[in-house]
């Protein structure tokens, strides 16, 4: 493991942070600007939900298969390819003309996302020392958050005053940043780079053969839980406000701003939090924690919807308290040469339980109401705990000393 030079690292992290921050925010803005791209392209109702489908779907199959060539060839190309691809993607939907054309966009960028998905923890994984690698997963986490708080609200105006086009070129142009800072000054970590094949069949295999790691299954089936159960309670809770409460755009935007800012706050506490006391359990005790305020989160939404705010924002701050620490401990639970497959199958395991949570969301919704959905995020979020608790076993680490 090199030196890490303080220099080196804050421009490690500032690019790895704009990454995050262009590629959620591009992502994310589709939502808010979805109905403005429907009207400008004359797209019907029925179909524009595809484009966010089509996005998700190229994101998580290329994700697969560019884990093992970041392990054969290097995180930092791999970081070059994506975030280059992606950046011109972006700067090409400005083409986009009808339903085709930026349905072809939107795979594009998936096509670089998927690239990228990953890349950005493996290289923490590679280049931080482990007693360092909680700090950086946070600090680099609140690129996310900043794309929920600032990207949504800034994309939503700059469509609103020159069209929909206008935040993607936006985004493209902090993406080319990020792309021109990784060539100049973000290096290739010391690490040794794996033999693997890249072909499908020898991928394939190497995933199953990655599989029948008990700790990588077990933190497989950790990822499908932890995004299961904040999809599950996320996805219909403004819903809920909006039938409940009668709540407005404005007060819902308001509550993903603050979920934000408890993005922001607990990203980077937990990473640091981990480093010095371990990452296991600070992971159970968000997860029962989380458990616990989702099961009793509608007695005290029952008082008024300014009862939501500190109810999501302590949900947001629980869930972003044991993702930072569990990113982390993923990436130990392997070797260098494997890192690179082992974070691309957890997250594209992750996705499933995202598209799990947001399938039966609406099914549980309308069937138990939204007391449903608090309980079986909450039952999610338990059995994490317990799965972590009893199948993990957490490598011992050199505990943090002093400050980058």
């Amino acid at each position: 493991m090199p030196e890490i030079q303080k220099p080196n690292t804050h421009f490690i992290l500032l690019s790895l942070w704009l990454l995050m921050f262009s590629s959620s925010s591009q992502f994310l803005i589709i939502s808010p600007i979805l109905s403005q791209i429907g009207e400008q392209l004359s797209i019907p109702n029925a179909l524009r939900g595809t484009l966010i489908t089509a996005y998700a779907l190229t994101l998580g199959i290329v994700a697969l298969l560019t884990g093992p060539i970041s392990d054969r060839i290097g995180r930092r190309k791999v970081l070059l390819i994506g975030s280059g691809i992606l950046a011109v993607s972006l700067a090409f939907h400005q083409l986009a003309f009808d339903y085709t054309s930026m349905l072809i966009m939107r795979i594009l960028s998936g096509f670089g996302g998927g690239v990228l998905t990953g890349s950005c923890v493996a290289y923490i994984g590679d280049y931080f020392p482990k007693e360092r690698r909680g700090w950086a997963n946070g600090m680099i986490a609140t690129g996310s958050a900043a794309g929920q708080i600032l990207g949504i609200p800034v994309g939503t105006i700059i469509s609103e005053m020159f069209g929909f086009y206008a935040p993607f070129q936006f985004f493209a142009v902090i993406m080319f940043i990020a792309f021109f800072m990784i060539l100049f000054w973000v290096p290739q970590p010391k690490v040794e780079l794996a033999n693997c094949s890249i072909k499908i069949g020898a991928i394939v295999n190497d995933y199953f053969a990655i599989l029948k790691i008990k700790s990588v299954k077990t933190i497989a089936l950790g990822y499908l839980l932890m995004f299961l159960s904040v999809t599950v309670f996320i996805v219909y809770f403004p819903t809920w406000l909006e039938i409940e409460y009668n709540a407005s755009s404005v007060e819902i935007a308001l509550l993903f701003f603050i979920g934000g800012l408890a993005t922001i706050f607990s990203g980077p506490v937990a990473g640091k939090i981990s480093d010095r006391s371990g990452r296991k359990n600070i992971i159970i005790i968000a997860n029962l924690l989380l458990g616990l305020i989702m099961s009793i989160s509608l007695f005290f939404l029952g008082f008024g919807i300014e009862f939501s705010y500190p109810v999501f924002f302590i949900i947001m701050l629980l869930a972003v308290g044991r993702m930072i620490p569990f990113q982390a401990l993923a990436s130990e639970m392997i070797d260098d040469k494997s890192r690179g497959r082992m974070m691309a199958l957890v997250i594209s395991v992750g996705q499933i339980g995202m598209a799990i949570g947001s399938a039966i969301s609406g099914y549980v919704y309308t069937e138990f109401g939204f007391f449903g959905n608090a309980i079986i995020g909450a039952i999610a979020s338990i059995a994490m705990a317990i799965l972590i608790n009893k199948y993990i076993s957490e490598p011992k680490m050199t505990l943090e000393k002093e400050t980058v």
